[in-house]
């Protein structure tokens, strides 16, 4: 990965690990795609290399993000989708021209238009939004509990009660932060 930059998030599902390129959205936010060249990492390590990007891609990514984020929320929450933000994955999906393709080993992989453009990637992401949004999945989007975070994921988990994006980062902060919150209410006397 490219020195400088912070480190991707990588989930399970492309749609929601998409918008974890953004993440404390209610706190310090960090971008994980500052540019064009960060997205072309990004996507190349979700199975959708790209040759190249342009600024005005990455603000068509940014666009989608957000969107797509928009509508997982506002589906975890069992509201409304906003409107703008289901034409602008309805438009990326349309315009994306990638294949699903079977690989001897019986696993999907994309296969990107011949000039493997970013448009194509991005058709793939909002395609893989559809099918989470639209309940296709077995799974239910949830929100983080971090108040700092609030990022859409999918819970895959047996009881569907998981409460943190990620617990390498969102879950453990928390954790530390009850920890020491006790530890101040309840200081061991030395002995």
């Amino acid at each position: 990965m490219s020195a400088g930059f912070p480190d991707f998030r990588l989930g399970n599902v492309l749609a929601t690990s998409f918008t974890g390129t953004l993440s404390e959205r209610h706190g310090n936010a960090v971008e994980r795609i500052p540019t064009p060249h960060r997205l072309v990492d990004w996507l190349a390590v979700n199975g959708l290399a790209v040759d190249s990007c342009t600024a005005v891609q990455l603000d068509l990514a940014r666009e989608l993000r957000e969107s797509i984020h928009a509508a997982a929320t506002a589906s975890a929450l069992q509201d409304a989708l906003p409107a703008s933000a289901v034409q602008v994955i309805n438009d990326r999906s349309a315009q994306g021209r990638a294949a699903a393709i079977l690989t001897p080993e019986g696993e999907r992989h994309w296969l990107l238009g011949s000039a493997s453009s970013v448009e194509d990637a991005l058709g793939v992401i909002a395609a893989d939004a559809i099918s989470v949004i639209a309940g296709e999945r077995d799974g239910k989007l949830a929100l983080c509990a971090s108040p700092t975070c609030l990022a859409a994921f999918f819970d895959t988990s047996q009881s569907r009660t998981r409460r943190w994006c990620d617990m390498n980062t969102c879950g453990n902060r928390q954790k530390k932060a009850r920890f020491n919150a006790n530890q101040r209410r309840n200081p061991r006397s030395p002995e």
